[in-house]
């Protein structure tokens, strides 16, 4: 088949975008499309020059027999502060009030193109601290995980309350919740991780930040290293924050359940140093 060049310039983004942070060497391209090398290199320009002037990321050039390229997905800030702009908007209404303070937003994290949009900031965020996998408290925690695993390309390991014997042999530790002060277990398959990697948790909700100080000790107990923490909410603190350097796209300030009313604000994203884009 010969490939017109907007025909590869289409499938040469395509298997970018599915293929964030994976080194691809121009063999792959030009073998697949019958072109040269320097053809390839031509197309490889013109969708880096759109990733960039779009916002959508960009395209790493890897020098030598090894080389190849490699796509990072972006948002630019303007991108994020309109991704925390509608998770603020759509979590101020009154009717998401739940008793304790919480906020009802399992539809939120069901929605699979707002975790998307989600998933991106993050991975933005995180974009330079050589993740090896993301971890997360079943179940609430899920989708943002994915979503951001998605575009770090990296797995997601799911820690549990309990042990299941479809997990095999696991390790387990006790912690103290932030919010209760009461003693609870988590658990994880001895297969999830490797000693060494590093580990980014992440979590739907944060109040005191027991249940991510838990997810640290557990990546201590694997030998790995924390190199990140991702919050979608988290609520204003009356109490010593257990766990540091966090990124938080959403603050909940107060809560009034007489009044049923909502307050929000932007969480500690741009706060925490992340890179201006």
């Amino acid at each position: 088949m010969k490939w017109k060049r907007s025909e590869r310039l289409v499938e040469m983004t395509r298997h970018l975008l599915e293929s964030p942070h994976q080194l691809i060497p121009l063999t792959v391209f030009s073998e697949r499309f019958q072109a040269a090398k320097s053809s390839i290199s031509e197309d490889l320009t013109i969708i880096k020059e759109t990733f960039e002037e779009s916002g959508a990321g960009k395209l790493l050039t890897v020098s030598g027999a090894a080389g190849g390229v490699k796509y990072i997905p972006l948002m630019s800030d303007r991108a994020v502060r309109e991704v925390i702009a509608q998770m603020i908007e759509e979590l101020g209404h009154s009717d998401r009030l739940l008793p304790g303070g919480y906020l009802y937003m399992t539809d939120l994290l069901g929605n699979p193109q707002l975790m998307d949009k989600v998933g991106r900031v993050f991975a933005s965020a995180f974009a330079n601290h050589n993740i090896d996998v993301i971890m997360t408290v079943a179940t609430k925690g899920i989708p943002i995980a994915q979503a951001i695993a998605r575009h770090l390309n990296v797995p997601v390991v799911i820690v549990r309350r309990d042990s299941k014997v479809t997990e095999g042999s696991t390790v387990s530790i006790n912690y103290v919740s932030g919010s209760t002060r009461r003693i609870q277990t988590m658990v994880l398959s001895k297969r999830s991780m490797k000693s060494g990697q590093r580990v980014l948790v992440t979590d739907d909700f944060m109040k005191a930040g027991g249940t991510m100080l838990g997810m640290r000790h557990l990546v201590e107990e694997f030998d790995c290293e924390l190199a990140g923490a991702a919050v979608l909410v988290e609520s204003e603190h009356t109490e010593e924050v257990l766990v540091e350097n966090y990124r938080s796209l959403v603050k909940l300030c107060k809560v009034n359940e007489r009044d049923r009313t909502i307050e929000l604000e932007d969480g500690n994203y741009f706060s925490e140093g992340g890179d201006e884009r």
